[in-house]
């Protein structure tokens, strides 16, 4: 991808909520005839304006012998068009005075310009580019191979701990899609013919499957018609969108396993199963996840890294999955420190917030913690179509960036402890220690 794709931490809390009642997100949501979802959000404060197109597919929505697709083609589709030259979608735009990129996921594709309000019409011919007649042919895809090859070595293999989320979903899930990353194989990119990627592009960038989102300084009576002019024309799709529907059965137990790498310091890795981000209980695992790694002053943190000095680094967190995902614990050995003793303590913590209530302070100090995310994520236009784009994809209901904060309100002290006992199992996880290559 163009920057990278990582774990992505959506939560909300209370204090926020007077202000989100009090200051909405408007917006405007409508349907193409092609099925395009539109959504516009007018907010004149800065003469700047945010375009994005949300594709839903990533990698779940792969061939299993075609992994790495949905990555592969984040960077294709920057190779250019039938009136956009190769290496001119990045020059039309610096030459505005705005700046893109985008990022894949398991569940999505998602490509974004920011840019002077005047220059609105050259990011809608861009995107419109991009969705109607991208090339995809023997040129850009040698070329994108070779990029997404060295992406791989820079941000995986020759990462300490690089290939752990790999190594994790290939044991996590046995059936399902997600139990490959979306970097997919290399091996199956080589092998794909040039009508496998026309194939690819045909079934999922079209209309009927994208969510186009405008934030900023804009006129909604006066960008419509552009909106029709560059979109309303492109085909919807003439294939079904295929979603996968396998249900992964229970783990059942344990799974334990030992990777030898190029690290300095031994790892411990724990995987569990959760549920889907719809999910109620995903809310109290999001604050849970927060609860035990939350900065420095996180359980976690203080048990592991400052007060027995097990650790270099403790951390928790949740993958926001359209269908189950994950929660990761992990703790990085301080030096001459056995694996085994890092695993005790994050046990034992894991433990405590199954066996004891988590106190009041902490709990609204949880919440105070939380409020600042929110904040912070729709503090900005690209936030703001960002999670637009998310809620109307993953939900069907993007009104929900306004009413999202009501499902973690919910949320209770006895909820944290519930979901700890429910789903935080030792038979419902996977357990990998990272270990020195010259310890083997």
């Amino acid at each position: 991808m163009r920057i990278t794709y990582s774990l992505l931490l959506c939560v909300l809390s209370l204090p926020f909520l007077a202000n989100a009642q009090l200051n909405p997100v408007k917006f405007e949501r409508y349907t193409l005839s092609n099925g395009l979802k539109v959504i516009l959000h007018e907010e004149h404060s800065t003469p700047i304006v945010v375009v994005s197109v949300l594709y839903h597919v990533g990698s779940k929505n792969e061939n299993p012998e075609r992994t790495g697709f949905a990555h592969f083609f984040e960077h294709l589709l920057f190779e250019g068009s039938t009136n956009v030259g190769r290496g001119e979608f990045d020059k039309y735009l610096s030459g505005a005075g705005g700046v893109n990129n985008a990022n894949t996921s398991q569940d999505r594709t998602y490509y974004y310009e920011i840019l002077p309000s005047n220059q609105l019409p050259l990011a809608l011919w861009l995107e419109s580019e991009r969705m109607l007649q991208a090339k995809v042919e023997t040129k850009g895809i040698e070329t994108q191979r070779q990029v997404v090859k060295e992406e791989r070595r820079q941000r995986i293999d020759n990462q300490p701990y690089g290939r752990f989320l790999e190594e994790m979903a290939v044991r996590l899930f046995k059936q399902h899609p997600y139990r490959w990353t979306p970097i997919g194989s290399m091996e199956h990119l080589d092998n794909a013919t040039e009508s496998d990627y026309v194939n690819f592009y045909k079934d999922f960038y079209v209309p009927n499957n994208a969510v186009l989102t405008i934030a900023g300084d804009i006129n909604p009576a006066q960008i419509k018609p552009m909106i029709e002019k560059y979109f309303a024309t492109i085909p919807k799709g003439t294939r079904p969108i295929y979603r996968p529907t396998i249900v992964e059965p229970a783990l059942g137990t344990e799974v334990r396993d030992t990777i030898f790498d190029k690290v300095q310091l031994p790892g411990v890795f724990m995987a569990y199963r959760t549920p889907a981000q719809t999910d109620p209980d995903f809310y109290a695992l999001q604050m849970l996840n927060r609860l035990l790694s939350g900065g420095q002053s996180s359980r976690m943190y203080k048990a592991l890294v400052d007060e027995k000095q097990l650790a270099v680094a403790a951390q928790s967190v949740s993958l926001p999955l359209e269908q189950p995902g994950a929660s990761i614990i992990l703790g990085i050995a301080g030096l001459g420190i056995a694996p085994a003793k890092v695993e005790e303590a994050l046990n034992a913590e894991i433990e405590r917030v199954k066996t004891e209530l988590v106190p009041e302070t902490e709990f609204q100090k949880l919440r105070n913690q939380l409020e600042a995310d929110l904040v912070d994520e729709n503090s900005t236009l690209e936030g703001i179509a960002e999670n637009l784009a998310n809620f109307e994809t993953y939900y069907g209901d993007a009104t929900l960036i306004n009413t999202n904060i009501n499902r973690y309100l919910k949320v209770t002290r006895e909820d944290l402890q519930r979901v700890a006992k429910k789903y935080l199992d030792k038979n419902n996880r996977v357990v990998l220690y990272w270990l020195p290559e010259q310890k083997q």
